[in-house]
């Protein structure tokens, strides 16, 4: 496994600054956000795409200091059933581009269409009653996620590219039995994103989650959640205050190491599992915590994963019969 950085983490830095302070903290591995949700600030992937000169001047900006892009990132809806249309154009952009750099993987979320045709926004349903749920989930996956995800993984096949699903909040595929369903139907070119801070606010440890996930895994994020038990007692786990209102929430994203009981120990046992799960790729550091410098916090994530990150293989081998 390799330490990365998704470089959205510090996105308030012009990209050269980015790449000065990736390259001073010794991450190699960058996973380049391309747009949907974020502002892409240090890839444009038309430009990539449409002007070799901008490409080559992009790539040996990387190559002057010994990095490489390892990842690409297209999270955003493009099932929402009005603006989902340009997120795909995006998401599409973004595997023509990872075919052009020969990397493997694109980061996406599963999207997440309307209840019903007609419908202006998604529509997260998160219980089975009243009756009516199971009629909105049926047209969502059936006639609107599966169709999609079929002809998206024919496009992307060729290209030799893959596709690791972010199981997140708000989206369809949201937990293990939904990643799993998604794949089942579509292919194996479809496995997970394993971000655990969002099991971590559905009450989801992600040591058995990256178990059940065994041989599913295509990508990592290092993310850490903390519950704050006195809000949650009372209001539980679902909070719709926005990030601003940290000290109100019942849980908040945060520096690695900073959130999920156990600290070093529990990131130690969830590479752990990881890796009995067959799982040997990036460990890419995505920093969202509103209350810490970004830097100051990726410089913190980096050194805490330093201190627990397996590198070579396990010595133990089975007795000879």
């Amino acid at each position: 496994m390799r330490i990365a950085l998704l470089t959205d983490s510090l996105g308030s830095m012009p990209v050269d600054d980015m790449l000065d302070a990736a390259t001073e903290l010794g991450v190699m591995d960058l996973e380049f956000a391309t747009g949907g949700w974020s502002e892409a600030p240090h890839l444009d992937v038309d430009a990539m795409l449409d002007d070799p000169a901008e490409r080559a001047r992009f790539l040996r900006k990387l190559d002057e200091r010994g990095l490489r892009v390892a990842a690409l990132n297209a999270n955003g809806n493009q099932l929402h059933p009005v603006i989902g249309a340009e997120v795909d154009r995006v998401l599409r952009r973004t595997v023509e581009l990872a075919e052009v750099l020969e990397v493997p993987t694109v980061v996406c979320m599963s999207g997440l269409p309307g209840g019903a045709p007609g419908d202006a926004t998604p529509n997260w349903i998160t219980t089975s009653w009243p009756p009516e749920t199971q009629t909105i989930l049926d047209y969502q996956w059936n006639r609107v996620a599966l169709p999609y995800w079929r002809d998206l993984v024919e496009f992307a096949r060729p290209r030799g590219v893959r596709f690791a699903v972010e199981m997140h909040g708000q989206q369809l595929v949201y937990n293990a039995a939904t990643l799993l369903r998604l794949r089942g139907e579509v292919g194996e070119s479809v496995g997970a994103n394993l971000d655990p801070s969002h099991p971590i606010w559905m009450g989801v440890d992600p040591r058995l989650l990256a178990r059940e996930l065994d041989g599913v895994i295509h990508h990592v994020h290092m993310k850490d959640a903390r519950v704050q038990s006195s809000i949650a007692a009372v209001n539980g786990m679902l909070d719709t205050q926005t990030v601003d209102k940290a000290r109100d929430r019942a849980w908040n994203y945060v520096t690695l190491g900073l959130g999920y009981p156990g600290g070093q120990q529990f990131w130690g046992q969830f590479l752990a599992d990881l890796r009995a799960s067959g799982y040997d790729g990036l460990l890419s550091i995505e920093h969202e915590d509103v209350g810490q410098d970004a830097l100051e916090g990726v410089e913190q994530s980096v050194a805490m994963l330093r201190g627990i990150l397996p590198v070579k293989s396990p010595s133990w081998r089975p007795a000879a019969l």
